[in-house]
């Protein structure tokens, strides 16, 4: 039951019956406590997750390679890559997954060269890497921007290890010349490499589009998106604000209509916070929190406080098929921003606000996020559906390249 309540991200309801299950007197094995430092790790519940390590040691559980490497994992996916680290660096039996899962938690937080000289010690351990190793140290690189390591893996991976890259090696490699603004040299991969590209390489593509405005090899991309996932908004709703961005409002309208015609609807921000061991989701306009009147308060004082400091509503990351009033209303009630609120109203003054984002954080937010992050004097870190950013005195970790 734990385990099935780990895998649907029930994080409230395993805690309950785990602590049920204590009180029954029944005496928990490794395999309950993986399921739910695996559950900490995916929602973002580190104060949870600290409970259950410090459980473990209480009872001398045993702490086998497999509950290590889950416990390295979770400490990374909560942001505590120093923690993961250190752990690491203790386990003596370290397999291929402990690797890669650390190698995948430094890429997520940013730390490329880290990976990369986390690989070199892996090789020298005489540890063999494996696809997922690869996958882990393409998106260290492309996250850190660093193109020319990129390239070298992905040419080791082949020529030195005999890896045949899969779908998803291409995907990454599309994804880092993308993010760093080599379009014609990532277009060019996707029309020479063996396998058929699928939704996450053109889809890496359009993105990269949106970030170095380029709308017409975006029609390219989101003519093939929409052919291997007709009912994905996502795409539709890029290519708006793409258009928008180019001033292209008949296509902007185009799109629009299509999206109509067809019934689909953005896929709903949530973001979700931990606070006193208990799990919060908000999703963007969200009214249904016990303490909604408070955390709109709050919201109300933030947005006062970022108006007094230069900011202002980045309105054109908002879909362009809504009046200039409710774009407002989506940029300043976007479910990070309430779970920032509940967390501020929720939580003593210094402690750092943890969010975990189904979505990738829009430019908007970001921004909003290291202005609040000085004004508020608050460390907060927040995992988007990419990587995670640490804002800190009014600047972010990902250094605006995310």
């Amino acid at each position: 039951m734990i385990s099935a309540y780990s895998r649907a991200n029930q994080t409230n309801q395993a805690s309950e019956l785990f602590a049920r299950m204590k009180d029954s007197g029944v005496r928990p094995n490794q395999v309950t406590m993986v399921s739910l430092i695996s559950l900490c790790g995916e929602v973002g519940a580190l104060d949870l997750g600290k409970w259950v390590h410090s459980y473990i040691n209480q009872q001398r559980i045993e702490v086998d390679v497999i509950l290590r490497t889950a416990l390295v994992d979770m400490y990374a996916k909560c942001g505590e890559i120093d923690v993961a680290l250190r752990l690491f660096s203790k386990a003596i039996n370290r397999d291929s997954q402990m690797w890669n899962v650390m190698i995948t938690g430094l890429a997520m937080h940013g730390c490329g060269k880290q990976a990369l000289e986390l690989f070199e010690e892996m090789q020298r351990q005489g540890v063999k890497p494996n696809d997922i190793t690869f996958i882990g140290l393409l998106h260290a690189c492309s996250h850190a921007g660093l193109v020319a390591d990129g390239k070298k893996i992905f040419e080791k991976m082949v020529h030195e290890f005999g890896l045949a890259p899969k779908v998803e090696h291409y995907g990454c490699m599309v994804d880092l010349l993308g993010r760093a603004g080599k379009l014609v040299e990532a277009h060019k991969l996707i029309k020479i490499m063996p396998l058929e590209p699928n939704a996450i390489v053109w889809g890496s593509l359009l993105a990269a589009c949106k970030t170095h405005k380029s709308p017409n090899l975006a029609e390219v991309a989101a003519r093939q998106l929409l052919k291997l996932e007709p009912q994905n908004c996502g795409y539709n709703v890029l290519m708006s604000n793409i258009y928008a961005a180019s001033n292209k409002w008949v296509d902007v309208a185009g799109v629009r209509k299509a999206m109509k015609d067809q019934g689909t609807k953005k896929e709903p921000g949530l973001s979700s916070i931990e606070v006193k061991g208990a799990v919060h989701d908000f999703m963007t306009g969200d009214k249904t929190h016990p303490q909604t009147r408070k955390i709109y308060e709050m919201l109300a004082e933030m947005n006062k406080k970022l108006k007094e400091a230069g900011y202002t509503p980045n309105t054109s990351v908002v879909l362009q098929n809504i009046d200039e009033e409710e774009k407002e209303t989506a940029l300043n009630y976007h479910s990070e921003k309430l779970a920032m609120a509940f967390g501020l109203i929720s939580t003593a003054a210094g402690t750092p606000i943890r969010i975990v984002k189904n979505l990738r954080v829009c430019d908007d937010c970001h921004t909003a996020t290291k202005l609040l992050s000085k004004i508020y004097s608050r460390v907060m870190i927040v995992r988007d559906r990419n990587r995670f950013h640490h804002f800190i005195d009014g600047s972010c970790s990902c250094g605006d390249y995310w």
